[in-house]
């Protein structure tokens, strides 16, 4: 009965209660947008990290994680790798480049990545083979460039680097394909770590007197735990500082902030839209006032008028949300693969449910006024 009267008022004022759900409609395509960029975002600034074959990254010490900063030398690296627990552990250099997108002439900034073969930190090939040796002229590329680029196995280009105070072009040639492993919002490239160690930018006067890496990757023996072993690498090998990979990845510049300041994003949208519902249910209700007293007047009980106001609240929102949803699907075919917004199967449910949820709590004020009208008041018919 109490959904019955709630799906005729809405049928009776079919274009009242459609234009309102394009308001909700509206809302949720923002919810869903601002969701979509967080994670695309995220994505483009963590890919890489957070794909990494490895249970723990090990940073030279205050440095506050910075793999920029950090350099550990080759003595260090050696006594890591005696450590107990340690079962494998890899190199990992990290720098940008640049090469030449072959469709439009342009420079594509990169994000040059040395790696050792068959060693953690070195991303699995989906297309081709990976290098064997750590100073071939060869690389891997992820999937976002080869995309953007329609570079294939068997291409070979050019790595852009800046030696000194002028550019140094290094040709390489691409024998594989991984998938995405974006880094620093750039795509990324990978090389052996001695080749990395040769092309990477270099200042204009250099003093290396130890071969060094920017951070270690470390797969931990099955018998032992991440935690334990960052512990006790921390304890035996000075000057060093061990975090998992989440640690990491808050510790990316910007990272965390830009997070926050999406998320924060999302939930004034979310906030504006409770508000604007129960704006929209509260001045109805307002208006129907004397139908409620009818109602109650011919022994309807309250249980039956709460439940119709808010099977309407429902009604509307889900038709209203499904609604913004078909929107965002049909906007994200026109988005650019340039732009960084990704809607997941998570994300995009998680957006959805709570839209579905502010409904009836913006509805909550219409229902208690629902409830709370007394028959002969709302007729005129008190003295």
């Amino acid at each position: 009965m109490a959904f019955y009267l709630a799906f005729k008022e809405v049928w009776r004022n079919r274009g009242r209660f459609f234009l309102f759900s394009l308001v909700i409609a509206l809302i949720t395509t923002l919810v869903l947008f601002i969701a979509g960029l967080a994670q695309g975002l995220s994505n483009a600034n963590k890919e890489y990290l957070s794909k990494l074959n490895a249970e723990l990254i090990v940073f030279q010490d205050k440095v506050q994680l910075s793999s920029a900063a950090s350099q550990i030398g080759k003595s260090i690296f050696n006594n890591v790798r005696r450590v107990q627990g340690v079962k494998d552990m890899g190199s990992i250099g990290l720098s940008s480049a640049s090469v030449l997108n072959p469709r439009t002439g342009e420079d594509i900034d990169i994000s040059l990545i040395g790696v050792e073969p068959q060693r953690p930190g070195m991303p699995a090939v989906l297309i081709g083979s990976v290098f064997r040796l750590d100073n071939e002229n060869t690389v891997v590329v992820d999937q976002n460039l080869a995309d953007e680029t329609g570079l294939n196995v068997g291409d070979r280009i050019e790595i852009r680097s800046l030696q000194g105070k002028d550019y140094e072009y290094y040709p390489v040639e691409i024998i594989g394909i991984t998938d995405g492993q974006e880094y620093l919002y750039r795509p990324s490239i990978f090389v052996p770590y001695l080749t990395w160690d040769k092309i990477r930018p270099q200042p204009a006067t250099i003093n290396k007197s130890e071969f060094t890496t920017n951070i270690i990757a470390i797969k931990v023996a099955e018998d032992y735990t991440p935690a334990w072993v960052a512990a006790r690498i921390e304890t035996q090998v000075p000057d060093l500082e061990v975090v998992d990979k989440k640690s990491a990845i808050l510790a990316i510049p910007g990272y965390l902030v830009q997070q926050q300041t999406l998320n924060t994003q999302q939930g004034f949208t979310l906030l504006i839209g409770v508000l604007v519902i129960g704006g929209f249910f509260q001045i109805q209700m307002l208006q129907k006032i004397p139908l409620m007293g009818v109602l109650k007047a011919i022994g309807t009980p309250n249980k039956t008028v709460a439940f119709a106001v808010v099977s309407q609240i429902v009604l509307v929102s889900t038709f209203g949300v499904l609604l913004g949803g078909l929107f965002t699907l049909l906007l994200s075919l026109g988005i650019p693969a340039s732009v960084p917004i990704i809607f997941s199967g998570n994300s995009v449910a998680l957006a959805m449910l709570a839209l579905l949820a502010i409904g009836p709590l913006g509805g909550l004020v219409s229902v208690r006024l629902a409830v709370s009208v007394e028959p002969l008041t709302a007729l005129g018919l008190t003295s």
